[in-house]
């Protein structure tokens, strides 16, 4: 197979290391990286998944899958809601990642790996990400983001190589769908999850539902909204009720990334 360049570069980057752990969410773009870094590496590439009750399980799911058709390595880490973002602060990311990394390299270096990998890409330096200061102080190597690839290239990359995630919509954990300085309570993460299971089981995979209360307020893609306003019927309204939402709404801005952070300026180190 011929490679293009920049995917080239990325191998070269992934051969100085003699193993590594990879922070493997089931993503689009960790699932590339741990898809190079054993296309270089082999057996001595160790997976490390987090699961927290604001991953939902079909991440988790999708992530064991990928690792057991591929003979890969596997850690699962379960884990809690901890108290410092209990009330979802403006730092949230920065605090959890800061958490959670930790974690992913306390189990590497169990398993005599020094080395933890991510699949930050180069578009992400763009946008709000206060976690990726927590990355960069926690010493977490982001081949993509040093290599220069971006989202696009991860995704013509993936489909190159045949991996599943391709195509996968974008993801971003639960919290993302709660207000800032709002209690995070396990029941409300539970029908965020499964609200948006239902939209993708109706053909709208990439949306986010975002919690207000007793209020769910539905993104999806903009060129989408006629259609699903047009079907925006009893039966949905129906489902998300017995989920326990008194509202159902339906934003016209439509679907956007981290819509609670379009005030937040762009920066790698915010914490």
């Amino acid at each position: 197979m011929i490679y293009p360049e920049k995917y080239k570069l990325l191998l070269q980057a992934l051969g100085h290391f003699e193993n590594a752990a990879v922070a493997f969410s089931g993503g689009v773009d960790s699932t590339l990286v741990l898809a190079a870094t054993q296309s270089v590496m082999g057996n001595k590439v160790l997976a490390i998944t987090v699961k927290t009750p604001y991953i939902p399980d079909r991440e988790l799911e999708e992530a064991i899958a990928f690792c057991t058709e591929r003979g890969i390595r596997h850690h699962i880490i379960h884990g809690d809601i901890i108290p410092e973002i209990r009330q979802n602060p403006e730092n949230r990311c920065y605090v959890c990642k800061r958490h959670v990394f930790g974690l992913m390299k306390e189990m590497a270096r169990k398993e005599g790996i020094m080395h933890l990998l991510d699949g930050t890409n180069s578009d992400d330096s763009g946008v709000y990400r206060p976690g990726l200061a927590a990355l960069s102080e926690l010493g977490i190597k982001s081949p993509l983001l040093e290599n220069g690839i971006t989202k696009q290239d991860v995704r013509s990359f993936s489909t190159l190589l045949g991996l599943p995630t391709a195509d996968k919509p974008s993801y971003a954990c639960l919290l993302t769908r709660l207000p800032y300085c709002y209690e995070v309570k396990e029941s409300e993460l539970f029908r965020i999850e499964k609200a948006e299971e239902y939209l993708a089981s109706i053909g709208y995979a990439a949306s986010r539902v975002r919690n207000h209360g007793n209020i769910a307020r539905i993104e999806i893609e903009r060129q989408h909204i006629p259609a699903f306003a047009a079907s925006l019927r009893s039966e949905l309204t129906g489902y998300f009720r017995n989920l326990g939402y008194e509202f159902v709404t339906l934003d016209l801005e439509g679907f956007r990334s981290g819509s609670f952070d379009m005030n937040k300026k762009p920066t790698r180190h915010e914490s």
